[in-house]
């Protein structure tokens, strides 16, 4: 069954291009796993510094593999410690 993870993550004005590249690092590596089919990147219109990412997998196992993956690890960190805080995940499954 096919799932969306959303990645909820809250950025100052001034690390935000710095979180844009280290995404668009997570991304590129994303883009070439099993089971990945897509993704987007959001922020929230009335709520400055939020970022939401969207990211859709054919398969619950699938994404629970990328995330053990070891350079997605590395990059995340990266996340974390540029934030201060950690990426909060929740697992969506289609009906």
């Amino acid at each position: 069954m096919s799932v969306k993870i959303l990645l909820k993550r809250q950025v100052s004005e001034d690390k935000a291009v710095a979180l844009k590249k280290l995404i668009d690092q997570l991304r590129a590596a994303t883009a070439g796993q099993p089971g990945y089919l897509s993704g987007e990147t959001l922020k929230r219109v009335e709520g400055p510094g939020e970022c939401l990412v969207i990211s859709k997998w054919k398969s619950r196992a699938d994404w629970q593999r990328w995330f053990g993956h070891p350079q997605r690890a590395s990059i995340q960190e990266k996340i974390d410690a540029l934030l201060g805080s950690p990426t909060v995940y929740e697992i969506y499954e289609y009906d």
